[in-house]
């Protein structure tokens, strides 16, 4: 940019869908994918759920060329499946594993197992003079959107992100956000993580648009989508985002969005169960510095975070009756091994003389007493973790409300 106040940036979003073992066609087509970003040449590519190293091993090799810089983020029991490849310098990198992400218990959508995350990625041009924050993130998925047991969880992670970008953003000339959110544009979440960091979606302002109707990214003709879960959204739904800002001395506008719209070209499959996000982003320097300030009017603000806090202080109660049950689930086994021992004592002293000693039924009981206690003792300690957490993102928010309304 060195002697040119524009730049024209080209990015690429896409939750790949690349679970081992159980994503259909997985390898063939993360070469669909690695295929497709070697064509196009974008300039900054964001890809979620790449769980197997060896799949961004593979893309890595395939795209050393075009992408000459790139990074895996780390995190929980499988990855947080987080990658990024650059045709710019990556000067750093940093993860931020959420406080909250679901329940461990929950096998069958597996999201506590992964970690997820926001991996931000500080980037230049202009041989280094100018700088990008780019961040790429997953939350937590809704499974059920009439009874979203997560949506404490995901309001979470929704502030914990827009808290994350502002505070690792101040250094930075322009602000990059592309993943997989989760949440449909009108929800709490959303407006909360504009509202307070203010990003702008690339879809809303851009110039032109092509692909899916209303921008959708999970869509009913997606061979790989369950359609039961789209059955009230005839269209889709948008839930992969690009968003962004110019933070100093630059405007950054959205030339042109696109989204795929079904089966990769030449094949029978689509790239991934989500359509990819392909933003064209002009940006351009100006004279003077501006601050960062609220993407939204504070009146309004306010009124996100108060609803943002209500369902998290539901979310709280929830979390404590929860917490309530498994202890009291503990002490209770705790009782009962116990009055074991006291029954194993009289034996031994011989309070039962002449009564045969039941041996096989009093282990077994014994064995489930232990088991119940172990696995309500770290339910408990797991919940325990969980109000705390709501508790404290509760109180962020509520002195984040007085300072909004407290502000001149």
């Amino acid at each position: 940019m060195e002697g040119d106040p524009t730049l024209r940036l080209r990015i690429f979003n896409l939750n790949c869908w690349a679970i081992r073992y159980l994503s259909q066609r997985r390898q063939e087509r993360i070469r669909l994918i690695g295929d497709m970003l070697r064509q196009e040449g974008f300039d900054l590519v964001l890809l979620q759920e790449v769980w197997s190293e060896q799949d961004y091993s593979n893309l890595k090799a395939k795209l050393g060329g075009c992408y000459p810089f790139s990074y895996y983020f780390r995190s929980g029991v499988i990855g947080s499946g987080l990658c990024v490849f650059s045709r710019f310098p990556i000067l750093d990198t940093l993860l931020y594993q959420y406080s909250l992400n679901g329940y461990p218990y929950m096998l069958q959508h597996g999201d506590w197992f992964c970690g997820k995350s926001v991996g931000l990625v500080g980037r230049c041009w202009d041989g280094g003079r100018d700088h990008f924050a780019s961040h790429s993130c997953q939350l937590h998925a809704e499974y059920c959107r009439e009874k979203d047991a997560y949506l404490p969880h995901r309001l979470v992670q929704a502030w914990e992100l827009a808290q994350f970008i502002r505070h690792t953003s101040k250094a930075a000339d322009v602000v990059l956000l592309g993943g997989d959110l989760n949440m449909h544009p009108e929800d709490v979440g959303i407006r909360l993580l504009r509202g307070w960091t203010g990003l702008r979606d690339a879809f809303a302002e851009a110039t032109r648009f092509e692909g899916c109707e209303d921008g959708c990214t999970l869509i009913p003709n997606n061979c790989f989508t369950v359609k039961s879960e789209l059955l009230p959204f005839p269209l889709g739904i948008r839930i992969d985002y690009i968003l962004y800002k110019a933070i100093s001395s630059f405007t950054v506008k959205c030339e042109e969005m696109k989204t795929t719209t079904g089966t990769a070209p030449g094949t029978d499959i689509p790239f991934s169960d989500h359509e990819a996000v392909m933003a064209t982003l002009h940006i351009r320097r100006q004279g003077q510095a501006t601050g960062a300030n609220f993407g939204t009017a504070e009146p309004v603000l306010v009124d996100v975070v108060t609803e943002a806090r209500t369902e998290v202080g539901i979310g709280l109660g929830a979390a404590r009756r929860q917490r309530y049950s498994t202890g009291r689930m503990a002490v209770l086994a705790l009782l009962l091994l116990l009055l074991q021992a006291a029954a194993a004592l009289g034996t031994l002293v011989g309070l039962t003389a002449g009564q045969p000693f039941p041996k096989l039924s009093f282990s077994l009981l014994a064995f489930l007493a232990i088991g119940v206690l172990l696995l309500a003792t770290g339910l408990h300690l797991f919940h325990t973790i969980e109000v705390k957490m709501l508790q404290g993102t509760e109180e962020q928010m509520r002195m984040a409300l007085r300072a909004l309304q407290e502000h001149p």
